[in-house]
Protein backbone atom coordinates (compact mmCIF):
# COMPACT_ATOMS: atom_id res chain seq x y z
CA UNK A 1 0.00 0.00 0.00
CA UNK A 2 1.25 3.55 -0.69
CA UNK A 3 1.48 4.51 2.96
CA UNK A 4 3.06 1.19 4.01
CA UNK A 5 0.12 0.32 6.27
CA UNK A 6 -2.66 -2.23 6.24
CA UNK A 7 -6.25 -1.20 6.90
CA UNK A 8 -6.83 -0.81 10.61
CA UNK A 9 -3.18 -1.35 11.45
CA UNK A 10 -1.20 1.33 13.24
CA UNK A 11 2.20 -0.21 12.58
CA UNK A 12 4.64 1.20 10.03
CA UNK A 13 6.34 -0.31 7.04
CA UNK A 14 9.14 -1.87 9.09
CA UNK A 15 6.50 -3.88 10.90
CA UNK A 16 4.96 -4.92 7.58
CA UNK A 17 8.31 -6.23 6.36
CA UNK A 18 8.26 -8.73 9.20
CA UNK A 19 5.14 -10.16 7.65
CA UNK A 20 7.32 -11.51 4.85
CA UNK A 21 8.68 -13.94 7.41
CA UNK A 22 5.40 -14.67 9.18
CA UNK A 23 1.93 -14.16 7.63
CA UNK A 24 -0.21 -11.30 8.86
CA UNK A 25 -3.20 -13.42 9.81
CA UNK A 26 -3.11 -16.35 12.18
CA UNK A 27 -5.09 -19.10 10.55
CA UNK A 28 -4.82 -22.71 11.69
CA UNK A 29 -1.65 -23.27 9.67
CA UNK A 30 0.05 -20.17 11.03
CA UNK A 31 -0.93 -21.06 14.58
CA UNK A 32 0.80 -24.37 14.01
CA UNK A 33 3.91 -22.47 12.92
CA UNK A 34 3.78 -20.39 16.07
CA UNK A 35 3.41 -23.49 18.22
CA UNK A 36 6.33 -25.09 16.43
CA UNK A 37 8.49 -22.02 17.00
CA UNK A 38 7.91 -21.88 20.75
CA UNK A 39 8.36 -25.65 21.01
CA UNK A 40 11.71 -25.25 19.27
CA UNK A 41 12.71 -22.56 21.77
CA UNK A 42 11.79 -24.77 24.71
CA UNK A 43 13.86 -27.62 23.29
CA UNK A 44 16.84 -25.38 22.57
CA UNK A 45 16.80 -24.08 26.14
CA UNK A 46 16.91 -27.46 27.82
CA UNK A 47 19.45 -28.83 25.35
CA UNK A 48 21.70 -25.89 26.27
CA UNK A 49 21.52 -26.99 29.90
CA UNK A 50 23.43 -29.74 31.65
CA UNK A 51 23.55 -32.74 31.21
CA UNK A 52 23.20 -32.08 27.46
CA UNK A 53 25.56 -29.09 27.76
CA UNK A 54 24.99 -27.67 24.28
CA UNK A 55 25.46 -24.28 25.88
CA UNK A 56 25.96 -22.31 22.66
CA UNK A 57 22.30 -22.92 21.86
CA UNK A 58 21.33 -20.59 24.71
CA UNK A 59 22.53 -17.62 22.66
CA UNK A 60 19.85 -18.29 20.01
CA UNK A 61 17.26 -20.31 21.94
CA UNK A 62 14.81 -17.44 22.51
CA UNK A 63 14.71 -16.24 18.89
CA UNK A 64 11.97 -18.64 17.67
CA UNK A 65 9.82 -17.80 20.70
CA UNK A 66 10.26 -14.07 20.12
CA UNK A 67 9.17 -14.51 16.52
CA UNK A 68 6.03 -16.35 17.61
CA UNK A 69 4.89 -14.12 20.45
CA UNK A 70 5.59 -10.89 18.57
CA UNK A 71 3.30 -12.16 15.78
CA UNK A 72 0.61 -13.63 18.02
CA UNK A 73 -2.95 -12.54 17.09
CA UNK A 74 -3.83 -11.52 20.64
CA UNK A 75 -2.51 -11.17 24.16
CA UNK A 76 -4.11 -14.48 25.05
CA UNK A 77 -2.37 -16.13 22.13
CA UNK A 78 0.99 -14.69 23.17
CA UNK A 79 0.51 -15.83 26.76
CA UNK A 80 -0.33 -19.37 25.71
CA UNK A 81 2.60 -19.57 23.30
CA UNK A 82 5.04 -18.34 25.94
CA UNK A 83 3.56 -20.66 28.53
CA UNK A 84 4.00 -23.64 26.24
CA UNK A 85 7.65 -22.70 25.61
CA UNK A 86 8.20 -22.68 29.38
CA UNK A 87 6.42 -26.00 29.82
CA UNK A 88 8.58 -27.64 27.15
CA UNK A 89 11.78 -26.14 28.60
CA UNK A 90 10.86 -27.30 32.10
CA UNK A 91 9.83 -30.78 30.96
CA UNK A 92 13.18 -31.32 29.26
CA UNK A 93 15.11 -30.19 32.31
CA UNK A 94 13.05 -31.75 35.09
CA UNK A 95 11.84 -35.02 33.55
CA UNK A 96 13.46 -36.87 36.45
CA UNK A 97 10.64 -35.69 38.74
CA UNK A 98 8.36 -38.44 37.41
CA UNK A 99 10.75 -41.16 38.55
CA UNK A 100 11.42 -39.38 41.86
CA UNK A 101 7.69 -39.08 42.59
CA UNK A 102 7.12 -42.75 41.84
CA UNK A 103 10.08 -43.87 43.93
CA UNK A 104 9.13 -42.13 47.13
CA UNK A 105 5.34 -42.10 47.05
CA UNK A 106 2.72 -44.70 46.28
CA UNK A 107 1.65 -42.79 43.18
CA UNK A 108 1.07 -44.81 39.99
CA UNK A 109 2.83 -43.64 36.83
CA UNK A 110 -0.15 -41.62 35.60
CA UNK A 111 -0.44 -39.73 38.90
CA UNK A 112 3.31 -39.04 38.96
CA UNK A 113 3.04 -37.72 35.42
CA UNK A 114 0.18 -35.48 36.53
CA UNK A 115 2.29 -34.02 39.34
CA UNK A 116 5.10 -33.48 36.84
CA UNK A 117 2.81 -31.63 34.42
CA UNK A 118 1.54 -29.40 37.22
CA UNK A 119 5.14 -28.59 38.10
CA UNK A 120 5.94 -27.76 34.48
CA UNK A 121 2.83 -25.59 34.18
CA UNK A 122 3.74 -23.71 37.36
CA UNK A 123 7.33 -23.04 36.31
CA UNK A 124 6.17 -22.15 32.80
CA UNK A 125 4.59 -19.04 34.33
CA UNK A 126 8.02 -17.41 33.99
CA UNK A 127 7.70 -17.58 30.21
CA UNK A 128 3.98 -16.77 30.30
CA UNK A 129 4.60 -13.49 32.11
CA UNK A 130 7.57 -12.72 29.90
CA UNK A 131 5.47 -13.19 26.77
CA UNK A 132 2.69 -11.02 28.14
CA UNK A 133 5.12 -8.21 28.94
CA UNK A 134 6.83 -8.34 25.56
CA UNK A 135 3.62 -8.60 23.55
CA UNK A 136 1.83 -5.81 25.44
CA UNK A 137 4.68 -3.31 25.27
CA UNK A 138 5.51 -4.04 21.64
CA UNK A 139 1.90 -3.85 20.47
CA UNK A 140 1.01 -0.73 22.41
CA UNK A 141 3.84 1.33 21.01
CA UNK A 142 3.40 3.11 17.70
CA UNK A 143 6.36 3.50 15.38
CA UNK A 144 6.97 7.05 14.25
CA UNK A 145 8.60 8.37 11.16
CA UNK A 146 11.98 8.61 12.82
CA UNK A 147 12.09 4.92 13.59
CA UNK A 148 11.30 5.25 17.30
CA UNK A 149 8.35 3.76 19.12
CA UNK A 150 8.56 0.09 19.79
CA UNK A 151 11.23 -0.99 22.22
CA UNK A 152 13.83 -3.17 20.48
CA UNK A 153 13.91 -6.79 21.58
CA UNK A 154 17.61 -6.37 22.45
CA UNK A 155 16.41 -4.12 25.29
CA UNK A 156 12.99 -5.55 26.13
CA UNK A 157 13.90 -9.26 26.22
CA UNK A 158 16.69 -9.04 28.84
CA UNK A 159 14.66 -6.75 31.07
CA UNK A 160 11.59 -8.95 30.88
CA UNK A 161 13.28 -12.31 31.46
CA UNK A 162 15.43 -11.07 34.36
CA UNK A 163 12.34 -9.69 36.10
CA UNK A 164 10.23 -12.81 35.50
CA UNK A 165 12.93 -15.16 36.80
CA UNK A 166 13.21 -12.98 39.89
CA UNK A 167 9.53 -12.61 40.79
CA UNK A 168 8.12 -16.07 40.04
CA UNK A 169 8.58 -18.44 43.01
CA UNK A 170 9.99 -21.89 42.22
CA UNK A 171 10.27 -25.12 44.19
CA UNK A 172 13.61 -25.84 42.52
CA UNK A 173 14.96 -22.34 41.73
CA UNK A 174 16.60 -22.20 38.33
CA UNK A 175 17.08 -19.70 35.54
CA UNK A 176 18.50 -19.48 32.04
CA UNK A 177 21.84 -18.68 33.66
CA UNK A 178 22.36 -22.39 34.33
CA UNK A 179 23.28 -22.89 30.67
CA UNK A 180 26.54 -20.96 31.15
CA UNK A 181 27.70 -22.63 34.37
CA UNK A 182 30.74 -24.23 32.73
CA UNK A 183 31.86 -20.98 31.05
CA UNK A 184 33.63 -18.96 33.78
CA UNK A 185 34.38 -16.02 31.49
CA UNK A 186 30.66 -15.46 30.88
CA UNK A 187 29.45 -15.72 34.47
CA UNK A 188 31.86 -13.28 36.15
CA UNK A 189 29.23 -10.53 35.96
CA UNK A 190 27.35 -12.44 38.69
CA UNK A 191 29.67 -10.66 41.13
CA UNK A 192 27.79 -7.47 40.20
CA UNK A 193 24.31 -8.56 39.17
CA UNK A 194 23.83 -12.00 40.63
CA UNK A 195 22.85 -14.74 38.16
CA UNK A 196 20.10 -12.57 36.68
CA UNK A 197 22.74 -10.61 34.81
CA UNK A 198 23.82 -13.76 32.99
CA UNK A 199 20.22 -14.36 31.89
CA UNK A 200 19.99 -10.74 30.75
CA UNK A 201 23.21 -11.09 28.75
CA UNK A 202 21.85 -14.15 26.96
CA UNK A 203 18.55 -12.43 26.20
CA UNK A 204 20.32 -9.29 24.94
CA UNK A 205 22.04 -11.35 22.26
CA UNK A 206 18.84 -13.28 21.48
CA UNK A 207 16.89 -10.03 21.23
CA UNK A 208 19.45 -8.43 18.92
CA UNK A 209 19.33 -11.47 16.63
CA UNK A 210 15.55 -11.20 16.52
CA UNK A 211 15.77 -7.50 15.66
CA UNK A 212 18.09 -8.35 12.76
CA UNK A 213 15.85 -11.14 11.50
CA UNK A 214 12.77 -8.93 11.69
CA UNK A 215 14.50 -6.19 9.70
CA UNK A 216 13.56 -3.66 12.32
CA UNK A 217 14.79 -0.17 11.45
CA UNK A 218 16.73 -0.11 14.72
CA UNK A 219 18.25 -3.54 14.11
CA UNK A 220 21.73 -2.23 13.38
CA UNK A 221 21.76 -0.18 16.56
CA UNK A 222 20.46 -3.18 18.52
CA UNK A 223 23.20 -5.41 17.13
CA UNK A 224 25.92 -2.87 17.91
CA UNK A 225 24.59 -2.30 21.41
CA UNK A 226 24.39 -6.05 22.08
CA UNK A 227 27.93 -6.54 20.80
CA UNK A 228 29.19 -3.77 23.09
CA UNK A 229 27.38 -5.24 26.10
CA UNK A 230 28.71 -8.74 25.37
CA UNK A 231 32.27 -7.46 24.85
CA UNK A 232 32.09 -5.46 28.07
CA UNK A 233 30.84 -8.47 30.03
CA UNK A 234 33.55 -10.75 28.67
CA UNK A 235 36.20 -8.09 29.16
CA UNK A 236 35.14 -7.61 32.76
CA UNK A 237 35.24 -11.38 33.21
CA UNK A 238 38.78 -11.66 31.86
CA UNK A 239 40.08 -8.85 34.09
CA UNK A 240 38.36 -10.11 37.24
CA UNK A 241 39.45 -13.70 36.72
CA UNK A 242 43.06 -12.56 36.44
CA UNK A 243 42.75 -10.47 39.60
CA UNK A 244 41.09 -13.27 41.58
CA UNK A 245 43.60 -15.84 40.33
CA UNK A 246 46.39 -13.64 41.70
CA UNK A 247 44.67 -13.59 45.11
CA UNK A 248 44.16 -17.37 45.01
CA UNK A 249 47.82 -17.96 44.22
CA UNK A 250 48.91 -16.19 47.43
CA UNK A 251 46.12 -17.44 49.70
CA UNK A 252 46.57 -20.01 52.51
CA UNK A 253 44.83 -23.30 51.81
CA UNK A 254 42.72 -25.66 53.87
CA UNK A 255 42.67 -29.38 53.11
CA UNK A 256 39.07 -30.58 53.36
CA UNK A 257 38.00 -34.20 53.32
CA UNK A 258 34.58 -34.58 51.68
CA UNK A 259 32.91 -37.86 52.63
CA UNK A 260 30.50 -39.30 50.04
CA UNK A 261 28.80 -42.24 51.77
CA UNK A 262 26.53 -43.32 48.87
CA UNK A 263 23.74 -44.36 51.25
CA UNK A 264 20.26 -45.28 50.10
CA UNK A 265 18.21 -43.49 52.75
CA UNK A 266 14.60 -44.42 53.45
CA UNK A 267 12.00 -41.71 52.89
CA UNK A 268 10.74 -41.96 56.49
CA UNK A 269 14.21 -42.21 58.05
CA UNK A 270 13.45 -45.54 59.71
CA UNK A 271 16.11 -48.28 59.67
CA UNK A 272 17.54 -50.92 61.96
CA UNK A 273 20.27 -50.54 64.56
CA UNK A 274 22.53 -52.72 62.40
CA UNK A 275 22.02 -50.45 59.41
CA UNK A 276 22.76 -47.38 61.52
CA UNK A 277 26.00 -48.88 62.81
CA UNK A 278 27.03 -49.96 59.34
CA UNK A 279 26.44 -46.46 57.95
CA UNK A 280 28.30 -44.82 60.83
CA UNK A 281 31.21 -47.20 60.40
CA UNK A 282 31.44 -46.33 56.69
CA UNK A 283 31.51 -42.60 57.47
CA UNK A 284 34.29 -43.11 60.01
CA UNK A 285 36.32 -45.33 57.71
CA UNK A 286 36.31 -42.71 54.95
CA UNK A 287 37.09 -39.97 57.47
CA UNK A 288 40.15 -41.85 58.72
CA UNK A 289 41.34 -42.42 55.16
CA UNK A 290 40.96 -38.72 54.30
CA UNK A 291 42.74 -37.65 57.48
CA UNK A 292 45.66 -39.95 56.65
CA UNK A 293 45.77 -38.26 53.24
CA UNK A 294 46.11 -34.83 54.84
CA UNK A 295 42.58 -33.58 55.58
CA UNK A 296 42.57 -30.82 58.22
CA UNK A 297 38.80 -30.86 58.54
CA UNK A 298 36.29 -33.51 57.44
CA UNK A 299 32.77 -32.85 56.14
CA UNK A 300 29.95 -35.40 56.13
CA UNK A 301 26.95 -34.97 53.86
CA UNK A 302 23.47 -33.76 54.77
CA UNK A 303 21.66 -35.96 57.29
CA UNK A 304 24.43 -38.55 57.19
CA UNK A 305 24.67 -39.19 60.94
CA UNK A 306 22.22 -42.09 61.26
CA UNK A 307 20.25 -41.03 64.36
CA UNK A 308 18.73 -37.75 65.52
CA UNK A 309 20.63 -35.75 68.14
CA UNK A 310 19.21 -33.54 70.90
CA UNK A 311 19.48 -29.79 70.51
CA UNK A 312 21.66 -29.59 73.61
CA UNK A 313 24.24 -32.02 72.18
CA UNK A 314 27.55 -30.63 73.42
CA UNK A 315 30.25 -33.30 73.21
CA UNK A 316 30.97 -36.47 71.26
CA UNK A 317 29.89 -39.77 72.79
CA UNK A 318 32.49 -41.75 74.73
CA UNK A 319 34.55 -44.43 73.00
CA UNK A 320 32.54 -47.25 74.57
CA UNK A 321 29.35 -45.94 72.98
CA UNK A 322 28.41 -47.24 69.51
CA UNK A 323 27.15 -43.71 68.74
CA UNK A 324 30.63 -42.15 68.95
CA UNK A 325 31.21 -39.85 65.98
CA UNK A 326 34.99 -39.27 65.75
CA UNK A 327 36.15 -42.87 66.10
CA UNK A 328 39.77 -43.27 65.02
CA UNK A 329 40.45 -39.66 64.01
CA UNK A 330 40.82 -36.42 65.94
CA UNK A 331 40.47 -33.66 63.33
CA UNK A 332 37.50 -31.29 63.37
CA UNK A 333 34.45 -32.67 61.59
CA UNK A 334 31.21 -31.15 60.31
CA UNK A 335 28.38 -33.66 60.27
CA UNK A 336 24.90 -33.49 58.82
CA UNK A 337 22.30 -34.62 61.36
CA UNK A 338 18.69 -34.13 62.37
CA UNK A 339 18.35 -32.41 65.74
CA UNK A 340 15.28 -32.21 67.95
CA UNK A 341 13.85 -30.73 71.11
CA UNK A 342 12.53 -33.45 73.45
CA UNK A 343 8.75 -33.59 73.35
CA UNK A 344 8.54 -31.66 70.06
CA UNK A 345 7.20 -33.20 66.85
CA UNK A 346 9.34 -31.08 64.53
CA UNK A 347 13.06 -31.51 63.89
CA UNK A 348 15.82 -29.36 62.40
CA UNK A 349 18.04 -30.24 59.46
CA UNK A 350 21.37 -29.31 61.02
CA UNK A 351 25.11 -29.18 60.49
CA UNK A 352 27.19 -29.70 63.65
CA UNK A 353 30.86 -28.83 64.10
CA UNK A 354 32.96 -30.95 66.48
CA UNK A 355 36.43 -29.61 67.22
CA UNK A 356 39.64 -31.57 67.74
CA UNK A 357 38.67 -32.50 71.29
CA UNK A 358 35.20 -33.68 70.38
CA UNK A 359 33.35 -30.62 71.71
CA UNK A 360 30.34 -29.46 69.71
CA UNK A 361 31.38 -25.87 68.99
CA UNK A 362 29.00 -24.90 66.21
CA UNK A 363 25.54 -25.65 64.91
CA UNK A 364 23.74 -24.40 61.83
CA UNK A 365 20.08 -25.16 61.12
CA UNK A 366 18.87 -25.15 57.55
CA UNK A 367 16.89 -21.99 56.86
CA UNK A 368 15.44 -22.56 53.40
CA UNK A 369 13.40 -25.75 53.63
CA UNK A 370 12.34 -27.71 50.56
CA UNK A 371 8.62 -27.51 49.87
CA UNK A 372 6.78 -30.87 49.95
CA UNK A 373 9.91 -32.51 51.32
CA UNK A 374 10.86 -30.75 54.55
CA UNK A 375 7.68 -28.75 54.91
CA UNK A 376 4.26 -28.90 53.29
CA UNK A 377 2.83 -25.56 52.11
CA UNK A 378 -0.74 -25.12 53.29
CA UNK A 379 -0.68 -28.16 55.57
CA UNK A 380 -2.57 -26.26 58.27
CA UNK A 381 -5.37 -25.48 55.84
CA UNK A 382 -5.33 -28.85 54.08
CA UNK A 383 -4.15 -31.52 56.58
CA UNK A 384 -5.20 -34.31 54.19
CA UNK A 385 -2.13 -33.46 52.07
CA UNK A 386 0.00 -35.33 54.60
CA UNK A 387 -1.75 -38.57 53.64
CA UNK A 388 -0.41 -38.28 50.09
CA UNK A 389 3.24 -38.06 51.16
CA UNK A 390 5.64 -40.56 52.72
CA UNK A 391 5.73 -40.86 56.49
CA UNK A 392 8.01 -38.29 58.11
CA UNK A 393 7.71 -35.83 55.24
CA UNK A 394 7.22 -32.17 56.03
CA UNK A 395 8.13 -32.23 59.72
CA UNK A 396 11.11 -29.91 59.72
CA UNK A 397 11.44 -26.46 61.23
CA UNK A 398 13.46 -23.66 59.65
CA UNK A 399 16.56 -22.25 61.31
CA UNK A 400 16.83 -18.64 62.42
CA UNK A 401 19.28 -17.47 59.75
CA UNK A 402 22.71 -17.95 58.16
CA UNK A 403 25.72 -18.60 60.34
CA UNK A 404 29.48 -19.06 60.49
CA UNK A 405 31.46 -22.01 61.86
CA UNK A 406 34.96 -21.12 63.07
CA UNK A 407 37.45 -23.96 62.70
CA UNK A 408 40.94 -24.19 64.16
CA UNK A 409 42.56 -26.57 61.70
CA UNK A 410 45.84 -26.97 63.58
CA UNK A 411 47.83 -24.65 61.31
CA UNK A 412 47.58 -21.66 63.62
CA UNK A 413 44.79 -20.11 61.58
CA UNK A 414 41.09 -19.83 62.25
CA UNK A 415 38.92 -20.56 59.24
CA UNK A 416 35.45 -19.08 58.93
CA UNK A 417 33.27 -21.63 57.14
CA UNK A 418 29.89 -20.65 55.76
CA UNK A 419 27.60 -23.71 55.98
CA UNK A 420 24.86 -24.27 53.40
CA UNK A 421 22.53 -27.26 53.44
CA UNK A 422 21.07 -28.82 50.30
CA UNK A 423 19.79 -26.32 47.75
CA UNK A 424 20.69 -23.24 49.79
CA UNK A 425 23.85 -23.04 47.68
CA UNK A 426 21.81 -22.07 44.61
CA UNK A 427 19.49 -19.44 46.17
CA UNK A 428 20.88 -16.00 45.19
CA UNK A 429 19.13 -14.10 47.96
CA UNK A 430 20.22 -16.48 50.69
CA UNK A 431 23.77 -16.73 49.35
CA UNK A 432 23.93 -12.93 49.50
CA UNK A 433 22.87 -13.05 53.17
CA UNK A 434 25.63 -15.58 53.91
CA UNK A 435 28.09 -13.31 52.13
CA UNK A 436 27.37 -10.51 54.59
CA UNK A 437 28.99 -12.72 57.26
CA UNK A 438 32.20 -12.84 55.15
CA UNK A 439 33.07 -16.56 55.19
CA UNK A 440 36.51 -17.76 54.09
CA UNK A 441 35.06 -20.87 52.44
CA UNK A 442 31.51 -22.04 51.72
CA UNK A 443 30.73 -25.62 52.77
CA UNK A 444 27.66 -27.33 51.36
CA UNK A 445 26.13 -30.50 52.82
CA UNK A 446 23.71 -32.10 50.39
CA UNK A 447 21.71 -35.28 49.86
CA UNK A 448 20.72 -35.66 46.20
CA UNK A 449 20.24 -39.41 46.14
CA UNK A 450 16.45 -39.04 45.79
CA UNK A 451 16.71 -37.83 42.20
CA UNK A 452 18.81 -40.40 40.36
CA UNK A 453 22.28 -39.93 38.93
CA UNK A 454 21.79 -38.76 35.36
CA UNK A 455 20.48 -35.22 35.55
CA UNK A 456 19.51 -33.56 38.85
CA UNK A 457 22.92 -33.88 40.59
CA UNK A 458 24.57 -32.22 37.58
CA UNK A 459 21.96 -29.46 37.50
CA UNK A 460 22.42 -28.82 41.22
CA UNK A 461 26.19 -28.67 40.78
CA UNK A 462 25.87 -26.27 37.85
CA UNK A 463 23.59 -23.93 39.77
CA UNK A 464 25.88 -23.95 42.81
CA UNK A 465 28.77 -22.59 40.74
CA UNK A 466 27.32 -19.07 40.78
CA UNK A 467 27.59 -18.71 44.57
CA UNK A 468 31.37 -18.73 44.32
CA UNK A 469 31.41 -15.80 41.89
CA UNK A 470 28.70 -13.90 43.75
CA UNK A 471 30.77 -14.03 46.95
CA UNK A 472 34.29 -14.56 45.52
CA UNK A 473 34.93 -17.52 47.77
CA UNK A 474 35.53 -21.25 47.21
CA UNK A 475 32.76 -23.81 47.71
CA UNK A 476 33.36 -27.35 48.97
CA UNK A 477 30.38 -29.70 48.53
CA UNK A 478 29.91 -32.99 50.40
CA UNK A 479 27.03 -34.79 48.70
CA UNK A 480 25.70 -38.13 49.88
CA UNK A 481 25.69 -39.83 46.47
CA UNK A 482 27.53 -37.15 44.52
CA UNK A 483 28.50 -34.92 43.02
CA UNK A 484 30.99 -33.86 45.72
CA UNK A 485 33.21 -31.08 44.44
CA UNK A 486 35.46 -28.07 44.96
CA UNK A 487 34.62 -24.91 43.01
CA UNK A 488 37.07 -22.02 43.14
CA UNK A 489 36.24 -18.29 43.61
CA UNK A 490 36.19 -17.83 39.82
CA UNK A 491 33.46 -20.44 39.41
CA UNK A 492 35.75 -23.15 38.03
CA UNK A 493 35.19 -26.72 39.12
CA UNK A 494 38.63 -27.93 40.20
CA UNK A 495 37.75 -31.32 41.71
CA UNK A 496 34.65 -33.47 41.54
CA UNK A 497 33.51 -37.00 42.22
CA UNK A 498 30.70 -38.79 40.40
CA UNK A 499 26.93 -39.12 40.67
CA UNK A 500 25.61 -42.42 41.99
CA UNK A 501 22.09 -43.82 42.31
CA UNK A 502 22.40 -45.92 45.48
CA UNK A 503 18.95 -47.44 45.01
CA UNK A 504 19.72 -48.94 41.60
CA UNK A 505 23.50 -49.03 41.47
CA UNK A 506 24.72 -49.42 45.07
CA UNK A 507 28.41 -48.91 45.68
CA UNK A 508 30.66 -48.47 48.68
CA UNK A 509 31.34 -45.24 50.50
CA UNK A 510 33.91 -42.87 49.06
CA UNK A 511 35.58 -39.55 49.70
CA UNK A 512 37.38 -36.67 48.04
CA UNK A 513 40.28 -34.61 49.38
CA UNK A 514 40.32 -31.00 48.18
CA UNK A 515 42.43 -27.93 48.92
CA UNK A 516 40.48 -24.68 49.21
CA UNK A 517 41.99 -21.16 49.29
CA UNK A 518 41.24 -18.82 52.16
CA UNK A 519 39.61 -15.68 50.76
CA UNK A 520 37.28 -13.59 52.84
CA UNK A 521 34.14 -13.60 50.74
CA UNK A 522 31.25 -11.23 50.43
CA UNK A 523 33.07 -8.06 49.36
CA UNK A 524 31.11 -7.78 46.12
CA UNK A 525 28.45 -5.47 44.72
CA UNK A 526 25.93 -8.30 44.69
CA UNK A 527 26.35 -8.91 48.42
CA UNK A 528 26.34 -5.19 49.24
CA UNK A 529 23.29 -4.30 47.14
CA UNK A 530 21.50 -7.65 46.89
CA UNK A 531 18.97 -8.05 44.08
CA UNK A 532 19.42 -4.53 42.76
CA UNK A 533 19.74 -5.70 39.16
CA UNK A 534 16.34 -7.36 38.63
CA UNK A 535 14.75 -4.50 40.60
CA UNK A 536 16.38 -1.98 38.25
CA UNK A 537 15.19 -4.07 35.30
CA UNK A 538 11.66 -3.89 36.70
CA UNK A 539 11.84 -0.09 36.92
CA UNK A 540 13.14 0.13 33.34
CA UNK A 541 10.37 -2.21 32.19
CA UNK A 542 7.73 -0.04 33.85
CA UNK A 543 9.14 3.02 32.11
CA UNK A 544 8.99 1.27 28.73
CA UNK A 545 5.44 0.13 29.43
CA UNK A 546 4.37 3.65 30.45
CA UNK A 547 5.88 5.12 27.26
CA UNK A 548 4.20 2.50 25.11
CA UNK A 549 0.78 2.99 26.69
CA UNK A 550 1.09 6.78 26.55
CA UNK A 551 1.84 6.66 22.82
CA UNK A 552 -1.02 4.27 22.18
CA UNK A 553 -3.49 6.65 23.80
CA UNK A 554 -1.86 9.88 22.65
Amino acid sequence: MPNGREPGNTQTGSYVRLRVCLPATMNASNRTIGLGLVTASGCLWFLACTPFDLSLLAWVAAVPMLLAIDRAPSLTGALLLGWWAGIVETAGGFYWLIDTTQRFTDFPWIAAAGVFLLFCAARGIIFLLFSGMVYSIRRRARADGAGGGRAPMALLAPLGMAVCEFIVPQIFPCGQWITQAWHPLVIQIAELTGPYGVTALLMTVNGALYDLLSRDRAAARSAIAAAVVLAAALGFGAVRMHQVDDLIAHAPRLNIGLVQPNFAYTADGEFSREEALRELSALQEQSRRLVRSGAQVVVWSEGSYPVALPRDFSVDFPSDSPAMIRRGFDTPVIIGANTFEPGQDEAFNSALLLDGSGQSVGRYDKVKLLAFGEYIPGIDLFPWLRNLLPAGTGRFKAGAGPGIMSVNAGDGRTWRLGPLICYEDLLPGFVSDVGKLHPDILVNLTSDQWFGAKTEPWEHLALSVFATVELRVALARSVNSGISALIDPNGRMLERSYANDPYRDPRGSDGLLVSAPKMQGGHTLFVAWGSWFPCLCAVALLILAAQAFRKSTG
